[in-house]
Parts: structure tokens; C-alpha cells; sequence
């Protein structure tokens, strides 16, 4: 690693001024761009901390004379630490990173332990993508951003959905989280959704994806594991600063259209985001026989704001906006295969609202308190018609979610510290349904496929223990949960559930050298929600009755794994073992309505998910590097003697990536093996092709240039136009395309 550290002396006749300012530059020693949102520590008689800012640079004022440590991290580049002896008034510094292979080796995680901790020390799975707006592949929405993570594949029932799958496990079957707050409400459904896809990508500072744990230290719904996204943020500074990036991006075939502005401000006392999104998304070009599969385009419109208030040095305020709203998102196979006319999200909107504290002390008992309350109002509608019907369905469904919580960070001793706190989270769903007449215009008003002023409860208290001693890292935890739901059916009566569950983890990490050997048990839970218990209607290709007697899922995962991160490889292996009880699945109940089959839910099945994933890196020298992975997942329904329902098939990654200066070239194979291990579901689900998916293989390539604080970037997609769709999807995946992207930092 070159790093260049140019010191210059200015008004020498004040040497003995007492405080002196320090500037600084961050660039990339592969490219010399300048490197935004850079991590800046400065440790001595004085601890401050800054981000680099749109043009890299960094400030810190009015530093008194001494000795300190600079500390410089970044997501993808190797960590700098020089240290610095300050006796003239100004030092100027300019510090060129080196790439790293690994997503920085020492990378500080927080999902898996809620503080923050080192990635390679926690006896858990996990992976983290920085700024993935701005990453080579150029992806075109969040979900497509974690195509590249070992254990995680992306299923799409249509081109603006895009449902995680984590080892096997989807839906309301693995929770996202949003700065801390839970995002899954009582409504998420079971099997593939679309929530995950209202996350603006542009406003994503970080995402961490937790495998295999999240029950202990996130609640409900974390079977598979956690997606945890951080949006972005300024960090207060000395100075005052204006700083944003401008972006805009169009695809072939007026697939996509996207403009984007973020723009930040930041003082000593005050720090200030923004980002606003507009995008058209056109329909999706499949493969050589595919083509423009119409109807399946839509457009969106995000925003997003972060205000942080310093009151003092102990104690600062967030207060943060996001509001996303997606129009006319049609469901393509709907329209291709099941006689529809329409049939379309009209309009979905989320606009959460939250409010942070954190407050530090001296004491260790009470070295840290976060408080956040927050509100999140959700709008889902559904429009469908069938072809030669007059009659044209509404269905709309609104759900506002207020939370509170608190936690406590502890130290207990030189070797032991501990988190814990108490969450309150409830749900207040509004759903109704009308049928139009498109001849005369009369409406019909029905039930809405939940019982309208339904109430859904969900309390909970945690702790969560961490101990080191020697080269053994220990993290154990407990949490228990109460819930309460009041489901007001105008049909049916009210009715009142109160399901519970207790789950608790263990992990030990053992590290030697740059070795680091972890096992793992985790026990999960996904509590029946609104979804389960009171649906009544048409979902996907089935028709559903309401089920009340329903109780929490569970799940028991035990782990092996072993990471490594050297100077110019690292590795990572993963087994796994998840044994799933009482799982809540649909049971036909011999009936046909309006030609659909008629289920109805009940805890009737035990399932296994194991499975293996493996990820390796090695930079073969300074300007070329090989990043790949592989994961495989085999589901067995023990209830049934079948294969368990929608797991993915054996599927990896690996690009090779050449850096020359300001130039990069990166190319990729994605690919999936044919699954043709089928529940009798995935035998009656019209997505999957009959005898399974097929197996693919996708070549992509990816360049980009630098010119000062402009990058340029190409994404070539499908090289070979194959024509493919991920297992379970409803879409085929995009054909032969290209798509080009422009930032400027200012």
C-alpha cells in the first residue's frame, strides 16, 4: 500500500500557537478519485470523528498540540493509521487507500450483535455492502443489490417486487429492519413480497445481511436471518460544509430512467441529508424468445431526510423521513397466464417518521442509552379484472405502526459488556375491498382481505452478552415475546389471540491469527400475524379462509464456519443445520371458488433446511482481483416425505475486476443450477416451469472512468441474451442490455 502523507509548514512565525487545524484528502491509490464517506478518527488527548465528504475531503479545527493516531476506514479499501505529531498551525494530509479484496477484513458491523463489533471475530454469518447505488454492477433497486452475497437469492414475482430469499427462507419468514426499526408489520406475507423493493437504493449508506440468527436480538420473523439497511448520513464536522452527488442513469429499451440528488450539510453542532429519487422503469426486455414482456413497467418516486442535533457531548438527536410511493405495478404473470386483464399494486407508499436519542455517561452500568419512537403508514392497493368481466376489484389495505423502545449498553467488566432493552410495536390495519361496475359505474363494497380496525400487539424484552477473553470471543442472548392480536371480522366476530415464545442463542469464535473458527446454535420464531390469521380472498393462485387457533412457528440452527482475511486472499465456509417446528402452512380444504382452490392455514409440519456456502477472494496483484462464492440449500418437508416449498437451487457468482489508474473492467458470471426438486406447491404454482426451473448462466460486464468528481459507468447485462428467470419468479430476468450511469460529486 502506497500512502502518501504531504505535510506542509505555513506561518512559521507562530510556532507556538497552541491549537492547530488538520485537512485532509481521501483518494483511491488505483484510480485517484477522491473517496467518499471515509471514516476519519483522530485518537489522542482529544477522540473526534469525521466522514470525508463529496470531493474526499476532511476537516478537523482548532486540534491542541500533541501526539495522535489518525484511524481511516472504508467499506472495499485496506484501513491507514498513521500517526501524527502536531506542533505547526495547519497540516494538510493526502492519503491514498488500496483496494481490498475483502469487504475490509476488520469491517464493524452491528446487526448481529446490535453494537458494534467486528465482523470476522462474530461466530455468525455475515455479509455487508457499502453504498450499493454507486457499486460496479450498478444494481437497479435493493433487492437486486444483494445478488451478490453468498446464501442470499433474489426470486421476482414481478419487475417491481424482488424477495430475498436467506438460506432457503423468504418472506415473512425473514425480517428487514430500517435504522434499527423493524419494517415487517403484522401484514407481511407468507411466501415472495415486494416490501423489500420500496427501500430506495439511493438513499443506503450500508446493508448488513445477517444469516441464520436475528430471533434474540430482532423479535419476530427472523427464521432465515436479518437484512438490516442504514440509510445515509452526515457526520458533524468543524467546519461547515455543503456536499451532494448527482446521479442519473438510463437503460436500453427505456427500461429505465432514473435521476437522483443528495445533498448534505454539516456543522460542529448540526448535520443534514437529503435524498430525492425519481425513477421509470419500463417493461422488462427479456431473453432471445422472451422480448418486452408487457405489461410489467411502473414508476417511483422516494424521498428522504436525516436531521442530527449535537445538544451536548454526551447526548445528540436524530430525527429522519423516508417516503417512497410506487405506481401501477403490474403482476406480469397474472396477465400472461391467468386470464387477466388487469392486475396491478395501483399504488404503494410507505412513509416512515422516527425520532433517536442516544445519550452516553460515564458510568459503565449506564454507558449508553438509545431511545427511538417512530411511525410507519403503509398503502397497498390491488387492482385486478379479468378479460370480459365489467366487474373491476380494489382492494386496499393501510397499516400505521407505532413503536418505542429503549436500550442499555453496559460494561460489566474489562472482559464483558452487555446490551439490553424492551420494544413495544403495534399495528392498526385498515382494509377494505370494493367491486366496480366499468358499464354503470356502481361499486359494491366488500370485505377487505384483512378484518378492517384490526389491531396487532407485539411486545418484547432482550439482553444480549458479549465476553472476550483470550483468543475466544463469546455472544450469548434471550428474549421474550408477547403478543396480542384483536381481529374485528364483520362475518366472523371478534376475536382475541395471544400467542408468545421464548428463543435464546449461544456462539463461540475462536480466533488464531487470521483465522477464525466459529460455532453457533440459534433458536427463532415467527409469531402468527393479521397475514395468517385473517386473510379471506384470492392470494396469488389459491383462495384463503381466515384461521384463529394458529401459534408461532420455531426454529432450532446450529452452525459450523471458519473465515480468513490475509494480505491477498480470504475465505470464508459455512455449514449449517436449521430444524423448523410447527410451521404454518396452507391445507386445502377440498373446495373450489370462483375456480380457485380453497385453503385455510394450520401448524401442521416440520421441516429441515442445511446447507453449505462458501465464499473466496484473491488479489492476484495490484490492478487485478477474483471475487466468488457458491451457496446450496436442500429443504426437506419431514410432515409431508416431499421436498419443502421454494428452495433455492445450487447457485453462485465470480467476476474478475482490472483496475488501471482511473479505468476499471469487471467482468461476471452469475449462475443457478436447474431445480427440479418440487413441493406439490411448486407443482401448482404457475411460475415455475413444469419439471422445474431450468439452470442458467449469465454473463455481465461492468466499466467505469473517473475524470476528477465526475464517474462515468456501463453496465452490459446477458451478453449472450439467454433467456432465464430466477426459481419461483414470475418474470423472465432482463436480456441483452446496457445501462449507463453519471455521477458528479460536488
Amino acid at each position: 500500500m502506497k500512502n502518501y502523507l504531504l505535510t506542509f509548514l505555513l506561518l512559521a512565525c507562530f510556532s507556538s500557537v497552541a491549537a492547530q487545524n488538520i485537512q485532509g484528502r481521501i483518494l483511491d491509490s488505483a484510480t485517484g478519485r477522491s473517496l467518499t464517506g471515509a471514516t476519519i478518527i483522530l485518537e489522542g488527548g482529544i477522540s473526534r470523528n469525521a466522514f470525508s465528504d463529496g470531493k474526499g475531503e476532511f476537516r478537523f479545527k482548532q486540534v491542541p498540540s500533541g501526539s495522535y493516531r489518525l484511524k481511516i476506514s472504508l467499506i472495499g479499501f485496506k484501513p491507514y493509521i498513521e500517526e501524527l505529531e502536531l506542533r505547526q498551525d495547519t497540516v494538510f494530509l493526502e492519503v491514498s487507500l488500496e483496494n481490498s479484496v475483502n469487504e475490509l477484513p476488520e469491517v464493524q458491523v452491528i446487526s448481529a450483535s446490535r453494537r458494534e463489533s467486528s465482523e470476522l471475530t462474530l461466530p455468525h454469518a455475515l455479509s455487508v455492502l457499502n453504498q450499493p447505488a454507486h457499486s460496479d454492477n450498478i444494481p437497479r433497486s435493493t433487492p437486486e443489490a444483494l445478488n451478490v452475497i453468498p446464501g442470499v437469492f433474489v426470486q421476482k414475482t414481478n419487475h417491481g417486487g424482488g424477495s430475498p430469499f436467506i438460506r432457503g427462507l423468504t418472506g415473512n419468514q425473514t425480517l428487514i429492519m430500517i435504522d434499527g426499526i423493524r419494517m415487517n408489520n403484522s401484514t407481511f406475507r407468507y411466501g415472495p413480497n415486494q416490501y423489500l423493493n420500496t427501500i430506495d437504493l439511493f438513499s443506503i449508506r450500508q446493508i448488513e445481511v445477517l444469516r441464520g440468527s436475528g430471533s434474540v436480538q430482532y423479535g419476530s420473523d427472523a427464521l432465515g436471518g436479518v437484512i438490516q439497511v442504514f440509510t445515509k448520513e452526515q457526520a458533524f464536522s468543524e467546519q461547515r460544509r455543503f456536499n451532494g452527488t448527482l446521479t442519473g442513469r438510463y437503460g436500453s429499451g427505456g427500461m429505465e430512467k432514473t435521476g437522483s440528488g443528495e445533498f448534505g450539510f454539516s456543522s460542529s453542532k448540526v448535520a443534514l441529508s437529503a435524498v430525492v429519487s425519481l425513477k421509470d422503469f419500463g417493461d422488462l426486455i427479456g431473453g432471445d424468445t422472451t422480448g418486452r414482456q408487457t405489461p410489467s413497467g411502473y414508476t417511483e418516486a422516494d424521498a428522504h431526510f436525516k436531521a442530527k442535533w449535537k445538544l451536548s457531548e454526551s447526548a445528540e438527536i436524530t430525527f429522519a423521513n423516508q417516503f417512497v410511493q410506487q405506481n401501477s405495478v403490474d403482476v406480469f404473470h397474472k396477465v400472461a397466464l391467468e386470464n387477466y386483464n388487469i392486475n396491478e399494486m395501483g399504488l404503494q407508499t410507505r412513509n416512515l417518521s422516527y425520532l433517536k436519542m442516544k445519550i452516553k455517561s460515564s458510568r459503565p452500568l449506564f454507558e449508553q442509552v438509545n431511545i427511538i419512537a417512530s411511525l410507519n403508514a403503509t398503502r397497498e392497493e390491488r387492482n385486478s379484472q379479468r378479460n370480459a368481466s365489467v366487474n373491476l376489484s380494489r382492494e386496499t389495505d393501510r397499516v400505521g405502526t407505532s413503536n418505542l423502545s429503549a436500550e442499555l449498553f453496559s460494561t460489566l467488566s474489562k472482559s464483558w459488556t452487555a446490551n439490553s432493552g424492551a420494544e413495544f410495536y403495534q399495528d392498526r390495519i385498515r382494509s377494505k375491498r370494493g367491486n366496480t361496475n366499468t358499464m354503470d359505474g356502481s361499486v359494491e363494497d366488500l370485505r377487505g382481505l384483512y378484518p378492517d380496525n384490526s389491531v396487532y400487539t407485539n411486545t418484547s424484552a432482550y439482553t444480549l452478552h458479549h465476553i472476550r477473553f483470550g483468543n475466544f470471543n463469546v455472544e450469548a442472548g434471550a428474549r421474550y415475546n408477547w403478543l396480542n392480536a384483536s381481529l374485528k371480522d364483520k362475518d366472523l366476530g371478534s376475536i382475541r389471540v395471544s400467542p408468545h415464545a421464548f428463543v435464546l442463542n449461544a456462539g463461540v469464535n475462536y480466533t488464531l491469527h487470521a483465522h477464525h473458527f466459529y460455532t453457533s446454535f440459534n433458536s427463532g420464531y415467527r409469531a402468527p400475524n393479521i397475514d395468517d390469521m385473517g386473510t379471506l380472498g384470492i392470494v396469488d393462485f389459491r383462495y384463503e379462509l381466515p384461521a384463529y387457533s394458529l401459534k408461532p412457528e420455531k426454529s432450532y440452527n446450529t452452525e459450523l464456519g471458519y473465515k480468513y482475511a490475509g494480505q491477498n486472499w480470504n475465505a470464508g465456509l459455512a455449514f449449517y443445520y436449521n430444524r423448523l417446528n410447527d410451521l404454518i402452512t396452507r391445507i386445502p380444504t377440498g373446495q373450489e371458488l370462483a375456480g380457485y382452490k380453497v385453503y385455510t392455514k394450520e401448524n401442521t409440519e416440520i421441516a429441515i433446511i442445511k446447507g453449505l456456502e462458501g465464499y473466496f477472494g484473491w488479489k492476484i496483484n495490484s490492478r487485478l482481483a477474483l471475487n466468488s462464492f457458491a451457496s446450496f440449500n436442500h429443504g426437506q418437508n419431514l410432515t409431508r416425505s416431499e421436498p419443502l416449498r421454494r428452495v433455492p437451487p445450487l447457485n453462485g457468482h465470480v467476476s474478475v475486476k482490472y483496475n488501471l489508474n482511473r479505468f476499471y473492467l469487471k467482468g461476471e458470471m452469475a449462475w443457478a443450477d436447474t431445480q427440479d426438486r418440487l413441493a406439490a406447491g411448486d407443482k401448482d404454482d404457475n411460475r415455475i416451469p413444469l419439471g422445474g426451473t431450468p439452470g442458467w448462466k449469465a454473463f455481465n460486464m461492468y466499466s467505469g472512468y473517473y475524470i476528477k468528481s465526475i464517474h462515468l459507468g456501463l453496465s452490459a447485462q446477458n451478453l449472450l441474451n439467454s433467456d432465464y428467470r430466477t426459481h419461483g419468479s414470475g418474470i423472465n430476468s432482463v436480456g441483452r442490455s446496457l445501462l449507463i450511469s453519471m455521477n458528479y460529486n460536488f
